[in-house]
């Protein structure tokens, strides 16, 4: 029996491993397919995809993408939004929940109430785009900021359960000693929420960068793109290209020989620029989240088991 324990116990540890393989392999291999087709030629992706390594490996794709002035200042345009509204949300957001968190606050189960409501209803794109217009903030770099300085009810409830596993006594003595709620919010309150305050930064800036739906709806201007807004814009482009390229073989043959000499230069394709703004797009947070690992699980639990 003890065998046989032993051998189910293998048994199961064998499937579930070779599950989170495979699971791990359709995860990661979309993102390797992407990088891998933006180093090909882009005249050679036409004659079939790329599986494992380029068949023939350039780098024009990304000398393309990163000297074109548009894509640039996209990115500066979305990495600047990043930085602000996730230095400025966390910091709304962690002062509005410390207020709500306090047991002498008034009307809390009013504010619990309006919480709750505003996370799983919305007042709709129309009543978005009216108020943004009224505020004057549409068509302007202010509409990628004030939005967002609420990071929503969720957050709050993080941040309210890890303040209550602070000691309400260092709360007294600060008190006591006559320091401010300014003082003890910054100097007492913040340092020891500091897991949960770098877990949601990340959360809130990987949302933020990889929006462009502000973009889309409240600005016209060509220089507040956002370089999530190109990559669609670009995509968008590339299949309008894909389908006169399939309307007939005439086409075909035309319109692979215009985008095969794009830039000059035969190893360049809307395709390729496609993959390759794509993948750029994607190397911030992705080096972003090694480094912020170590936060994840120890301040999301310390923000649920808390409470």
């Amino acid at each position: 029996m003890v065998g046989g324990n032993h051998a189910g116990e293998r048994l199961f540890n064998g499937l579930t491993i070779a599950i989170m393989i495979l699971l791990m392999i359709m995860t990661v291999y979309p993102f390797w397919f992407s990088v891998i087709s933006s180093f090909n030629s882009g005249g050679d992706l036409l004659r079939g995809p790329v599986f494992l390594w380029p068949r023939e490996f350039t780098f024009a794709s990304w000398k393309a993408v990163l000297s074109d002035q548009g894509i640039l200042y996209a990115a500066w345009i979305t990495a600047s939004r990043t930085v602000i509204v996730t230095a400025v949300s966390i910091l709304y957001t962690s002062m509005f929940a410390y207020a709500f968190s306090r047991p002498y606050l008034r009307r809390k189960a009013f504010y619990i109430t309006i919480g709750f409501i505003s996370m799983y209803f919305s007042g709709g794109l129309i009543p978005s785009y009216m108020l943004m217009n009224w505020l004057g903030l549409y068509d302007s770099y202010w509409v990628y900021i004030l939005p967002a300085l609420f990071g929503g009810f969720w957050n709050v409830i993080i941040f309210n359960a890890n303040y209550k596993g602070i000691p309400e006594a260092l709360f007294e003595s600060a008190k006591m000693d006559g320091a401010s709620e300014y003082r003890i919010f910054f100097q007492i309150v913040l340092p020891l929420s500091k897991p949960v305050l770098a877990a949601l930064s990340v959360f809130t800036a990987v949302n933020i960068w990889n929006d462009y739906g502000a973009t889309l709806y409240y600005t016209q201007s060509t220089d507040l793109q956002t370089l999530q807004y190109l990559i669609l814009r670009l995509i968008q482009s590339n299949r309008a290209v894909e389908n006169m390229m399939s309307m007939n073989n005439g086409t075909n043959l035309a319109v692979a020989n215009l985008l095969n000499n794009t830039g000059g230069v035969g190893n360049v394709t809307a395709r390729t620029i496609e993959l390759a703004a794509m993948v750029i797009a994607s190397l911030p947070m992705i080096i972003l989240y090694p480094f912020a690992q170590k936060f994840f699980v120890k301040g999301v639990l310390l923000g649920s088991v808390k409470g």
